[in-house]
């Protein structure tokens, strides 16, 4: 049997680095093959699925690295410290590791005792920055100590990539993090307190290399802020405006004066490749002045079909993804029918790259044939969510069964190569046989289909579909929650 190289095993394994199932699996061929893979799952040990509250093994190799004494002292406090049969580790596990997660960690640590806990946090913390040659990813959300006073902590933090936290954390933390953290390329904050924090807008102002900004509120509802805690983020982001590329920012709560604000910061973020955002504070005139030359993903939410064609319009052709959640207000669009055809028109004449793409639009032959048009011009499509309706137009369930069938024929003649997903939103039926049709003159990827609709899940249909990936022409036909298919990230 031909042998791969231990470089050649690495590259294919680094290529599953997200897919912890088939890493795990592959532990067990050969010695070279866990030697190999080992690194890789021990680089981020809390990314993989797995249920952390029950893997006491996980809790006994990271306290195998406990000095005896450390043992001695948390074992004299009642704190029942897990050991490994055999007197020494086969692998080095902490020196592969690049990240902390201090909410796993919390997890996997099983001590009635608040003040236990806290001590083994400490210890554990410390353990970590000892042994990691350095920190690439930091989980920070509810964490007590403060971990840069620790031996070495400035040299291992001053690596750090990628930093999650929550605003429940005190500013005087994020103080002692901007000491040492000056290249975080990626932060990600949860706002669960709506107060002005000082601390984050320090940590903002002295990267230098910050790419990808994410900010969530989740909190109750208020009525009224006694601090603003956006004001001084965005005035730090929009000094970072010749670096950000991503930009992930969803405000529950936004005056007159925090959107002028905000809608001010976006038009000087030029360089966005990411804008995942919520535009219901917006108007079309507002979203006019948004120019992103080199936008590649665009996700908003509650925008109207106008807005998105001029967003469209304004990019630089390099669009891959187009995810917008806009199928609540085409109800109240009056003119949804033209602002529909112009929607597609601009998508194929604006974005040649797309791979990713939601459409909404009534059943009617010339949104047919522009959406044929769409398939030809855009050959890199990969995946369709499709909102194919009008509140305005009543059918018959027979004219709708016509309208799926006229579909699923232009998807046999037009569909690009590379189309593998298709999710069909709400109520869009098809028949039996426009189906089998459909399915036996497919000749592109095996499908994946996901519709909400539950006429699927019946014998008939089900019979038909189960022949189909037997045939290799179905990877798989689910049906999910409209939640789920209209998730262009979720995945079967």
């Amino acid at each position: 049997m031909f042998k791969l190289n231990k470089d050649i095993l690495f590259l294919i394994f680094e290529e599953l680095k997200d897919d912890s199932k088939s890493l795990f699996s592959c532990l067990m061929v050969n010695k070279l093959w866990c030697e190999t893979i080992i690194p890789i799952l021990w680089r981020n040990p809390w990314c993989h699925k797995i249920n952390y509250n029950n893997k006491n093994y996980l809790l006994a190799i990271i306290s195998f690295y406990l000095s005896d004494d450390t043992k001695e002292f948390l074992i004299k406090k009642g704190i029942q410290i897990p050991t490994i049969s055999s007197q020494s580790l086969s692998f080095d596990y902490l020196s592969f590791c690049r990240s902390i997660n201090i909410d796993i960690i919390n997890n996997i640590i099983s001590i009635e005792s608040s003040y236990n806990q806290f001590l083994l946090q400490q210890e554990f913390y410390r353990i970590f920055i000892k042994k990691c040659p350095e920190l690439k990813y930091l989980d920070i959300k509810s964490i007590k100590h403060q971990i840069f006073y620790f031996p070495e902590a400035n040299i291992r933090l001053e690596s750090l990539c990628e930093l999650e936290c929550d605003t429940s954390i005190d500013s005087s933390y994020f103080y002692g993090l901007a000491r040492f953290c000056q290249y975080i390329q990626r932060l990600i904050i949860i706002n669960i307190d709506p107060k002005e924090n000082n601390g984050i807008s320090k940590l903002i102002e002295v990267q230098k290399n910050l790419k990808y900004f994410e900010w969530n509120d989740s909190f109750e509802d208020s009525d009224y802020f006694t601090d603003d805690p956006y004001k001084e983020i965005l005035l730090e982001l929009e000094k970072k405006a010749n670096i950000i590329n991503h930009l992930k920012i969803f405000f529950q709560y936004v005056d007159n004066f925090r959107y002028a604000l905000l809608q001010n910061v976006l038009t000087k973020l030029y360089k966005l490749k990411t804008l995942i955002c919520d535009f219901s504070i917006f108007g079309e005139q507002e979203v006019k002045m948004l120019v992103f030359k080199d936008l590649e993903i665009l996700n908003i939410n509650y925008i109207t079909l106008n807005e998105a064609s001029n967003m469209i319009e304004n990019s630089g052709g390099n669009l891959k993804e187009i995810l917008l959640k806009f199928y609540d207000l085409y109800k109240f669009d009056t003119d949804f029918d033209e602002n529909s055809l112009n929607f597609i028109r601009k998508v194929y004449k604006n974005c040649p790259l797309i791979e990713y793409l939601s459409l909404t639009f009534p059943p009617l032959e010339e949104h047919f044939d522009e959406f044929e048009n769409l398939l030809k011009n855009c050959q890199y499509l990969k995946s369709l969510l499709l909102i194919i309706s009008d509140i305005r137009i009543f059918e018959t369930y027979d004219k709708t069964l016509e309208n799926g069938e006229e579909l699923l024929k232009i998807l046999v003649r037009s569909a690009p190569v590379n189309l593998r997903e298709i999710r069909f939103f709400n109520d869009f039926k098809f028949s039996l046989e426009a189906l089998e049709n459909f399915l036996e003159s497919w000749k592109g990827y095996a499908l994946t289909i996901l519709t909400s609709d539950t006429i699927y899940e019946g014998d008939d249909y089900k019979n038909l579909i189960n022949k189909y990936k037997n045939d290799g022409v179905i990877k798989d036909f689910r049906c999910e929650s409209t939640a789920n298919v209209e998730n262009i990230h979720f995945k079967i």
